[in-house]
């Protein structure tokens, strides 16, 4: 494939981003992941979602305020090595490429299960690999066919979770019920089965494992950043609807899901949504929703590679990255980071292969510590930021952080113990293993390989009013 530059285009628009943030908190985290969440911990999963929510959220306002001042491509791998230095930009770009992977790998194997639900005869595999390389194609194309791609993914997952919620409360408050139904819809199905906290404390603290999982990727919307026309206005358009989106699309579904079945009757061999609703007895619900969850698995994957692509760009600018990273094709698209993200996903189909019961929990579990590593190295990265915005006396940013310092400092203290609660529980302790060798391996190849311009701090253009930099002369202004 031929190159044409090192520039991405800016061909997502307030439309694009504006149901990219809405898709990313509909995905294989909601669709399938609840299913375990729910067996960890009841209905008192609810409680989680609702506390991890509020910390995602504190995440997102701190990397929307460095994305409105500093809109680039490489996002917070760029914002770590510019305020924390180049080696925590280094860890922090490689580490999201390595979530984006693992988690891709994850999508992809739940886009299979789906298909199962269709094709029970055939290999987990088959779906994997077929899904891989339509996808690839699809991203070679211009940012702006990503962009409509995931608008109308993310309009179907929408609509389809708000038609679900409708006929879900419509069932609970007027008592509807098919007689093929295998259970009686209501809400005393969150305390009927062994009350709301039926496993305790430990339970609900295992689900948090899993539940972060499910709100892994949706850091992405800062990805866009260097791709948007109008960061300024778009990027906090789309982090403020964080809240709306962690009550309406986790809370409120699964509470619906739970009032309708029995928490304790879900399986997990397929999505709790299908499930649950042909359970119900609707003439062909289980197959719509089937459908659905596998154009969520469809979106997940999409952006996964996107939003791995644009950070590999931004490592290659910085000189911790292979420079053919930098490569743009002719449709603005930095395609040598597609195709690599291809060849990672093969494993995907090798893993499907080898052991297809045990590869969503083991991969969840560690796509789970690479995103809380990312988004602890996006809180310090914002504490640094507003450390030198008070010091050298710069303007406050356009997107200020509410409660700070508060807020920020006890999100970094949960984040931390989500990386405890990960270690202490057997079936996803294998996480801090392999994330502790991966982030071992960093340092290594940091100290061996990177040279020149990558050892030292990135200089990124700041995007704030000018008086954020009076006194500066106009050259040193534009890269504070």
């Amino acid at each position: 494939m031929q190159s044409a530059g090192f520039s991405l285009t800016r061909g997502l628009n307030a439309r694009h981003i504006r149901f990219m943030a809405l898709g990313s908190a509909i995905g294989t985290g909601l669709f399938y992941g609840s299913a375990s969440a729910i067996q960890k911990a009841g209905p008192a999963v609810l409680l989680a979602y609702i506390v991890a929510g509020a910390a995602v959220f504190m995440v997102m306002r701190a990397l929307g305020e460095m994305a409105v001042r500093h809109p680039v491509s490489g996002s917070f791998g760029q914002y770590a090595g510019r305020y924390l230095g180049p080696l925590a930009g280094f860890i922090t770009g490689w580490t999201y490429v390595f979530e984006m992977a693992i988690v891709a790998i994850a999508d992809v194997t739940a886009f299979s299960i789906y298909m199962g639900f269709w094709f029970h005869g055939v290999p987990r595999w088959i779906w994997v690999l077929a899904i891989i390389f339509f996808l690839a194609a699809l991203n070679l194309l211009s940012v702006k066919v990503f962009g409509e791609l995931e608008f109308w993914f993310s309009l179907i997952k929408v609509a389809a979770i708000i038609a679900m919620i409708a006929g879900g409360a419509a069932i609970i408050v007027f008592g509807f019920h098919v007689e093929a139904a295998q259970s009686a819809p209501g809400l005393g199905n969150l305390v009927a089965h062994g009350g709301f906290l039926p496993h305790g404390w430990g339970g609900l603290m295992a689900a948090f494992a899993v539940v972060m999982f499910a709100f892994g990727g949706i850091e992405t919307i800062g990805v866009t950043a260097g791709e948007a026309a109008d960061p300024a206005r778009s990027i906090p358009s789309a982090v403020n609807t964080v809240p709306v989106r962690v009550l309406l699309f986790y809370v409120l579904t699964i509470g619906v899901l739970m009032s309708l079945f029995p928490w304790d009757r879900i399986t997990g061999e397929t999505s709790p949504f299908v499930q649950i609703f042909s359970s119900l007895g609707i003439p062909a619900a289980g197959n719509i929703l089937n459908g659905v969850v596998i154009t969520a698995a469809l979106s997940a994957v999409n952006s996964d590679i996107f939003g791995a692509g644009r950070i590999l760009f931004g490592l290659s600018r910085q000189g911790h990255a292979p420079a053919v990273f930098g490569r743009i094709s002719r449709t603005g698209v930095p395609w040598m980071t597609v195709v690599m993200m291809t060849g990672v996903l093969l494993v995907g189909v090798v893993l499907n292969a080898v052991i297809p019961q045990e590869v969503f929990v083991v991969i969840a579990s560690i796509a789970t510590f690479a995103t809380v590593w990312v988004w602890v190295m996006i809180l310090a990265s914002h504490v640094a930021m507003k450390r030198e915005t008070a010091r050298d006396s710069l303007a406050p940013s356009a997107f200020p952080v509410p409660l700070w310092p508060l807020a920020s400092a006890l999100t970094i203290v949960f984040m931390a113990a989500i990386v405890v609660v990960l270690g202490a529980f057997p079936d996803t302790r294998v996480a801090l293993w392999v994330g502790g060798a991966w982030l071992a391996l960093l340092v290594l190849a940091f100290r061996l390989w990177v040279r020149g311009d990558g050892r030292r701090r990135t200089l990124l253009p700041d995007e704030t009013a000018p008086a954020a930099v009076a006194g500066l002369d106009a050259g040193t202004a534009a890269y504070r």
